[in-house]
């Protein structure tokens, strides 16, 4: 095996992690357009975070298919 087999999980100290919301896996493709439209919009504005906002679109574009 790998060696963990006699690995207590209760004596093991884990990161703490948020607990208090629940998270969805995966944006529909619906979603996904809604947001690289809103990045895209804050994109074309001048504020501080424009330059962030056109990188996150360019990201998000290229990996979901086009609503075409």
């Amino acid at each position: 095996m790998d060696g963990f087999e006699d690995m207590d999980l209760d004596e093991i100290d884990f990161a703490p992690v948020e607990g208090t919301g629940e998270r969805l896996a995966l944006l529909t493709l619906e979603e996904a357009h809604d947001l690289l439209d809103w990045l895209r919009d804050a994109a074309a504005g001048s504020g501080t975070d424009a330059a962030a906002a056109g990188r996150w679109a360019r990201e998000i574009a290229a990996r979901i298919p086009s609503r075409d």
